[in-house]
């Protein structure tokens, strides 16, 4: 009977040990296979870095600390009404999720605005590429007669040494200047605040090596994203931001958009035939919280924006499974907001 016992427990430990080789066996299966795919994918879409430098704008915690401030200041519009987070909403993801912006007189914007959000790691700002970086796109919003409509560089200088605190700050900020407060230091304060709103994001933590981070549905995603051809713009850490591209390659604006009148989108600039339908290429960070989409904010639905972007780029309708799986992939890029960088700063008083 003994003997009978030890069998029976011998035989059920070698069930176990069975078992734990099968799984241990599989878990090691699927690292194997999550490191090739980590191999090819690091060469086109990098980690999110930890910083976003400008040599010609060194970022401080005093000019950091500055452009916060100017960055909710509404005394930098004609009416007091509008602030850089007004359309660049630091608790939504650097968006206001309109499809395009009302200004300081209720105007709207002619373009969606784009989020802040890892912005500065973008090779051009705006949509038409005018601006080189963030500290001149932060300088552009604030004299535009539609969005914040101050009549001038020296009028908004005046504004803010006529402000009781922006002296010390400003002076804190840029310590070797001897007339800090000046509309180029302003450009810099909100651009270096700016640099340092970085959101890195599962799909980071899981090219690092953490392999619970994201799913296997995600992971199809990404195999599928890069299948179907997505990543010939939307790639780099930022999954875009990096180059211009024509839209649509397939088709015309007014039916992909249901709109009347097509957007020309670099050509406005340049006024180079080849810029005709030009934008750039927006980035995915956070994509699922920055809709709506497209450069007039006119599709409010992540997979419609899929589906359109396949058939209006690629030539390529999708499965519904495949658009699904895009989807949830791209879930993996949003990163988490802290509470301090959501937290609006106290202002100055006069």
């Amino acid at each position: 009977m003994k003997k009978l016992i030890l069998f029976a427990s011998f035989g059920l430990l070698g069930f176990f040990l069975a078992c734990t080789n099968t799984k241990t066996n599989e878990q090691a299966t699927e690292k194997l296979k999550n490191d090739s795919i980590r191999k090819v994918v690091s060469v086109i879409f990098a980690a999110l870095p930890a910083e976003a430098p400008n040599p010609e704008n060194q970022v401080t915690a005093e000019k950091t600390a500055l452009g916060k401030i100017l960055y909710f200041e509404t005394r930098l519009s004609k009416k007091g009404n509008n602030s850089c987070n007004s359309c660049h909403n630091l608790n939504t993801y650097g968006v206001d999720n309109k499809s395009t912006s009302p200004g300081d007189e209720g105007k709207l914007g002619g373009r969606n605005s784009p989020t802040s959000f890892n912005s500065a790691l973008q090779f051009v700002q705006f949509w038409d590429g005018r601006a080189k970086d963030v500290e001149e796109q932060a300088g552009g919003p604030v004299l535009n007669p539609v969005e914040m409509n101050m009549p001038d560089k020296a009028f908004v200088e005046k504004k803010l040494a006529s402000i009781k605190g922006y002296k010390e700050l400003f002076a804190a900020a840029f310590p070797t200047d001897k007339n800090p407060i000046t509309y180029e230091n302003l450009k810099k304060a909100i651009g270096a605040f700016e640099r340092t709103l970085l959101t890195p994001s599962p799909y980071d933590a899981w090219l690092a090596g953490n392999d619970s981070a994201i799913t296997a549905q995600e992971i199809k995603g990404l195999q599928t994203f890069m299948s179907s051809g997505c990543n010939a713009c939307h790639m780099g850490s930022l999954f875009g931001g990096s180059m211009y591209q024509k839209f649509p390659l397939f088709g015309d604006q007014k039916t992909w958009l249901k709109t009347e009148k097509a957007d020309e989108g670099r050509f406005a600039v340049t006024k180079a035939e080849a810029d005709k339908y030009m934008f750039k290429v927006p980035i995915l960070r956070n994509i699922t919280e920055t809709w709506p989409y497209f450069h007039d904010g006119s599709v409010k639905e992540l997979h419609v924006a899929i589906d359109i972007m396949a058939q209006s780029e690629l030539n390529k309708k999708l499965t519904p499974e495949e658009i699904t799986n895009i989807a949830a992939f791209l879930k993996t890029l949003k990163g988490n907001l802290s509470d301090e960088v959501k937290k609006a700063p106290a202002l100055p008083g006069i």
